[in-house]
């Protein structure tokens, strides 16, 4: 059986279910969710997608993403995914909402709203082969200058996610 997503209006309001591939062929708005981790230095955790994800292999993007399971909250699919992601598990802080939508490779479309979410963490980190190929903390204005230069290396919502983290003088 397929994996489904949580389908939503433009408002996060719940209007139905379907499979993860075919929401992401004809790209219908689902419900989604991006964690930003940071360490006690301000550094901010990356990962790069296991190259054998079904889309956006490859590149660096931010510590964890996913979507939620039908009857699942946020909160909790993001507490999950952090555990079957990188082997670890932290106070999440729900920053804010925003809605994109992107062509990715594979013919396949983004279309989410995406729950933004803070957390700490200064532990071990164990990532998970199958979803991650490698992790990195890197210093914001290193970060930065890496986007400027490379911004092809990074997945769609992640630039997204951190302009618009940044541009409320957020940073954890």
């Amino acid at each position: 059986m397929s994996e489904m997503v949580v389908l939503v209006d433009e408002n996060d309001r719940e209007i139905g279910t379907e499979g993860k591939m075919e929401a992401h062929e004809e790209g219908r708005l689902h419900r989604a969710f991006s964690i930003f981790i940071f360490n006690s230095k301000g550094e901010m955790l990356l990962q790069k997608r296991a190259f054998g994800k079904y889309h956006s292999g490859g590149l660096w993007t931010n510590a964890c993403c996913s979507h939620p399971k039908p009857n699942e909250s946020v909160e909790r699919a993001a507490h999950r995914r952090l555990r079957e992601e990188l082997g670890f598990d932290c106070k999440l802080t729900e920053r804010f909402c925003f809605i994109y939508k992107a062509l990715l490779d594979h013919g396949l479309m983004e279309h989410e709203f995406d729950h933004v979410l803070t957390g700490n963490h200064d532990g071990e980190i164990v990532p998970n082969g199958d979803e991650v190929s490698e992790i990195l903390w890197i210093a914001i204005d290193d970060l930065k200058s890496e986007m400027r230069g490379r911004p092809d290396d990074f997945t769609e919502w992640f630039k997204i996610g951190i302009s618009k983290l940044f541009e409320d003088g957020n940073t954890h």
